[in-house]
């Protein structure tokens, strides 16, 4: 069934348009025109006039949300229910992320997440693997029993399930240790079609762009579990600033992360270079002020999320939140700060002919924001939900 979307303003990914239509059959965007070019005698929807339509946000970094933590259930159900909550703040396509854990609970979450990415409107993308191949120096809140150096019945195992997801139109991303992991193991991941991202490391400068020459494309939440830049030692991070190439993920809730080394990062960066994710835990979307994780307690404290001896625990914000905070803490315009969190994320992951643009051909997939930028309606593959 063909629809039109009415009355809003229209981000594309490029413009804002006044005075435009978004056209809809089925899963699909057919025409963004202007308004008297819309085609009469087909389903009208009138939106806000003061609303602002933009592409659906897309989170590669999503621990949980709802209460629901995919470490803890890695299921199909779990999976959709972390999906159903962001929808709500946005994100229309995401991927779960399971954290460093034992083999036969990291092989559940990987089937889990190729069932969930199969159900019509779920907006599950694929799967995030963080770890378990990565810095014991840098672990973070991630379990060291469970951290290792890879096997070759793991690259015969990864290889085929990013080869799997990639046939299905989806993807495999995975953060690991530039210094942990062979020039080989990254050249046959990602020629197998998976996206590779350096995190939790205490790699060298030269070690992490050799790995990018091998296969690694981006950073996971970069300056967070990365050894601080020092005068003769400038690490990973620096190596995120140098590498034009490579994309930077970052956290913009204000705690991970200074603000000025974000906006430092931006003016060193080419532009589309930078991108939002989450990092966000059961607590994001409910009231809860504690969850569980690796069976101890993480608090949530004044927007941040920590264990008892304060070390950060993933991060209590949502897509629509950082999106705000890059135009008030950063003063990123925008039309960029709505790229970051939708046009960006798609690249690196390759799916960009299909997502992050409103555009004809791509998925309807939707978020519709009121004036403040708060969310007040979604579109997943062409399934409307209002919040």
């Amino acid at each position: 069934m063909r629809q039109v979307l009415l009355g809003a303003r229209v981000f594309t990914g490029e413009h804002i348009l006044d005075g435009h239509a978004v056209v809809l059959e089925a899963e699909r965007i057919v025409a963004v025109v202007p308004r008297h070019e819309a085609p009469v005698g087909v389903t009208a929807r009138t939106l806000p006039s003061e609303s602002l339509l933009v592409p659906g946000f897309i989170d590669l970094q999503v621990n949980g949300a709802g209460g629901v933590l995919f470490n803890e259930s890695p299921t199909v159900d779990a999976a959709l229910a972390i999906a159903t909550t962001m929808r709500r703040t946005g994100t229309t396509g995401l991927l779960p992320t399971f954290i460093t854990d034992a083999p036969d609970l990291t092989a559940r979450a990987c089937e889990a997440a190729s069932e969930a990415m199969a159900r019509p409107g779920g907006g599950v993308l694929g799967i995030h693997l963080e770890g378990p191949f990565i810095s014991p120096g840098r672990a973070g809140v991630h379990a060291p029993r469970y951290i290792r150096q890879p096997e070759a019945s793991d690259l015969e195992s990864l290889t085929a399930l990013a080869e799997r997801l990639s046939r299905a139109g989806g993807r495999l991303l995975m953060t690991l240790a530039p210094e942990r992991v062979e020039d080989t193991f990254l050249r046959r991941l990602s020629d197998a079609g998976a996206v590779l991202f350096a995190g939790h490391t205490a790699a060298s400068f030269e070690r992490t762009l050799e790995s990018i020459a091998a296969g690694v494309r981006g950073f996971t939440h970069l300056f967070n579990a990365m050894p601080p830049v020092l005068n003769r030692q400038p690490g990973p991070v620096m190596a995120g600033f140098s590498a034009d190439e490579a994309w930077c993920g970052v956290i913009v809730d204000g705690h991970h992360v200074h603000p000025a080394n974000l906006r430092q990062l931006l003016k060193a960066k080419p532009r589309g270079k930078v991108l939002l994710v989450t990092d966000a835990m059961p607590p994001v979307g409910t009231h809860e002020t504690t969850f569980t994780l690796y069976g101890h307690t993480i608090l949530r404290r004044d927007g941040r999320l920590v264990t008892e001896d304060g070390t950060l625990a993933g991060a209590d914000i949502d897509m629509s939140a950082a999106v705000r905070n890059c135009i008030h803490l950063l003063g990123v315009p925008l039309e960029e700060a709505l790229r970051m969190a939708s046009l960006y994320p798609a690249q690196v992951l390759g799916l960009e002919g299909r997502l992050g643009m409103l555009a004809a051909g791509h998925r309807a997939d939707l978020t519709l924001l009121r004036e403040d930028l708060s969310v007040q309606a979604t579109w997943v593959g062409g399934i409307e939900q209002w919040h």
